[in-house]
């Protein structure tokens, strides 16, 4: 067995973590892309490769996958090989992981929602959480737990602990009310570009035309859920979060957002 080598030069600001292929360009695409365009270093990991999808294969969705990140000027992007629809919460799935967490040592983590219709999303969000958590543990050594269970390893891949300062979680799959939301009214355009790079998942054709929606319905539904959460905080587009601390405010002068 062998497991993918992220790059050794990488640190990251912040990594997004999600199932499958195209899940952070529905749910925190925008974000990403205005926090690259304040100089913040962003990644992408996608746990699966999207091999089960009812349209289109691995490698067309490798080959889509690296053209949004482009659009959304990620600058690290990479996929695990955990089988799609068969996202579990393994030790071994952990260990991945908390071996790229190490690797790419973000400070701030977004994570699905832990509650959702797909399995995949929900158990990733526990899965990546748990990761997270054990990434910093100083006598874990993940990299002799891989070759333990068969993977092929660099000898230099023992990475220092590192635990990420702020896990949040977006929330645009499930019906919840945010924590906060990110305004993403000037993104919103090449956000869209960088899911509709996912041609053989958006484009119309016969299969799975009984699951997916047309081509035409996607901008309104991306618009219009866009628009709603942008309207609760007073902009036109946002994308939706979830912080499970207590914010803290050091000035009641500075609250962003009119009460009434």
């Amino acid at each position: 067995m062998s497991a993918s080598h992220p790059d050794k030069s990488t640190q990251l600001d912040i990594l997004a973590i999600a199932a499958h292929r195209d899940d952070v360009e529905q749910t925190c695409g925008g974000t990403l892309l205005k926090m690259a365009q304040k100089g913040q270093r962003t990644g992408i990991l996608d746990l699966t490769q999207g091999e089960m999808g009812t349209r289109g294969t691995a490698a067309d969705r490798e080959r889509e996958a690296n053209e949004a990140a482009r659009l959304l000027r990620v600058e690290w992007r990479r996929a695990l090989e955990i089988p799609d629809g068969r996202v579990e919460n393994t030790w071994v799935n952990r260990l991945k992981i908390a071996r790229v967490i190490r690797r790419v040592r973000p400070r701030v983590v977004i994570l699905p929602y832990w509650k959702g219709r797909h399995p995949d999303h929900y158990t990733c969000s526990t899965l990546g959480y748990e990761a997270c958590f054990l990434a910093g543990l100083k006598k874990l050594e993940i990299a002799a737990k891989l070759r333990e269970k068969g993977f092929d390893l660099e000898s230099d891949d023992e990475l220092a602990p590192y635990r990420p300062f702020k896990i949040v979680y977006a929330t645009l799959y499930y019906d919840v009310r945010p924590t906060f939301v990110v305004d993403i009214s000037e993104e919103f355009e090449d956000r869209l570009a960088a899911l509709m790079a996912y041609k053989s998942q958006f484009e119309d054709q016969q299969e799975g035309s009984g699951i997916f929606p047309v081509h035409a319905e996607i901008r309104d539904r991306i618009h219009s859920m866009a628009r709603f959460y942008g309207m609760l905080a007073g902009v036109k587009y946002a994308e939706p979060f979830l912080q499970k601390e207590v914010g803290l405010v050091e000035d009641l002068l500075t609250i962003p957002v009119q009460s009434i």
